[in-house]
């Protein structure tokens, strides 16, 4: 047993050259899910479970969702488990929560580097997922590291917990555990890293709603020079477009000072190719919209709305509108007197004089799930916030900062 914090901080520090393997093994692994055009997470779950192995933990447990869209049938989630020295069935886990998959790599051209071979330069890492979501699921594993070199338990359990298919839904990954497992207590603190600021000093404990669209506009194909022989679908669907953007803002025009920006948005993103040729006037068009709503809307009202406007621009252009939801989240906030908040608002003070700053994101994470089944969570990390960008990078550093915080949490 140690005496102090002082060792658990010294052996994080001394061990930097393990996480920046851990980091190249990982992202070596394209852990992409079927609507990414990849094959799932189970080939870096495999790497990641004989990492742990090798390095002292003995006691990991998956907890396998089916699915028959990739080849091994499986989406993995992995648990890994230290036990404390309050182990009883009343006392509260300290989980750990970061997700396997990754986003696609993107247009090549814009990297500098192959986004799956890490390169370390200038103090950061980069490649695909190094941040978006290794970092934090480095730092966790780093931190309970530092317990068992020590050979000392953590004063509560510790869970990390490695889920697949964060990146487009949870379907496979929380929502399935929280569906088919009781691995959650409600006193539990729950820290999912997966989100953040340059100097972590925000702790997230809401979240915008989230509303993905898709919309296909039918109208009728034509030659180009002849658009009195046709409807314009790609038109009707730029107008649709446009309106929503607009009346969506108009209509739901709240703000809300715990998130940045502090209003709901309603961004037309996607389009999917529709013909071959510029001569021709398109009769179908496919248009996708990214909205996140504060919550004090729900995702009803604005679905309401939604067929509202698709009726009038319908009418307008003479096509039809149908939609559907790609993605729909919406949560319940974690009191900012909770006992997560405190005790992780806690330890940044007592390791790195941060005082925290409690905060509501836009960006979906698993905790809106959690939160909705009664579990308060927080999202915290120390990051530049290059998920999803071409040249993802960390910064070391910012892997050894945040594991001190945590092992911080974890040894009171």
């Amino acid at each position: 047993m140690i005496a102090d914090f002082d060792s658990l901080k010294k052996t994080i520090c001394e061990n930097k050259d393990e996480y920046i393997k851990l980091e190249k093994l990982l992202t070596s692994k394209k852990a992409l899910a079927p609507e990414n055009g990849g094959d799932g997470e189970l080939e870096k779950c495999l790497a990641l479970q004989s990492f742990l192995k090798r390095h002292g933990f003995t006691d990991l447990k998956r907890y396998d969702a089916p699915d028959s869209r990739v080849s091994s049938g499986i989406r993995p989630n992995l648990v890994a488990t230290i036990e404390g020295e309050n182990s009883d069935d009343d006392d509260y886990s300290i989980w750990i929560i970061s997700h396997l998959d990754v986003v696609p790599a993107g247009d090549l051209s814009l990297w500098n580097t192959d986004p799956w071979d890490v390169i370390e330069k200038d103090g950061k890492l980069f490649g695909r997922g190094v941040e978006d979501n290794q970092q934090g699921l480095v730092s966790g594993v780093a931190a309970c590291l530092a317990f068992l070199k020590n050979d000392v338990k953590p004063k509560h359990t510790v869970k990390l917990l490695f889920a697949s298919d964060e990146e487009v839904g949870s379907k496979y990954g929380i929502i399935w555990l929280l569906e088919n497992t009781d691995l959650f207590k409600k006193n539990d603190l729950i820290i999912i890293p997966d989100g953040g600021d340059s100097k972590g000093e925000t702790i997230e404990v809401a979240e915008k709603n989230i509303i993905w669209f898709e919309f296909t506009t039918v109208g009728k194909q034509c030659h180009g020079s002849r658009p009195d022989e046709g409807k314009n679908a790609c038109l009707a669907s730029s107008a649709l477009a446009v309106r929503l953007n607009k009346e969506l803002k108009e209509t739901f025009n709240k703000k809300d000072g715990l998130f940045t920006p502090d209003y709901s948005t309603f961004e037309p993103t996607m389009r999917k190719a529709n013909v071959e040729g510029v001569n021709i006037i398109p009769g179908s068009d496919i248009m996708c919209m990214d909205c996140r709503i504060l919550p004090c809307y729900t995702c009803e009202q604005v679905i309401l709305k939604v067929s509202e406007i698709c009726k009038s621009i319908e009418n307008e252009f003479g096509v039809s509108i149908t939609f559907r939801q790609l993605q729909k989240a919406q949560s319940v906030a974690t009191s900012k007197d909770a006992s997560v908040v405190k005790k992780l608002s806690s330890a940044l003070k007592s390791v790195h004089k941060i005082d925290a700053k409690i905060i509501g994101i836009g960006g979906g994470t698993v905790g809106a799930e959690l939160r909705n089944k009664g579990f308060g969570c927080v999202v915290w990390g120390t990051l530049d916030e290059t998920a999803h960008m071409p040249n993802e990078y960390c910064i070391i550093d910012n892997i050894i900062k945040d594991a001190l915080t945590l092992a911080k949490l974890m040894f009171e």
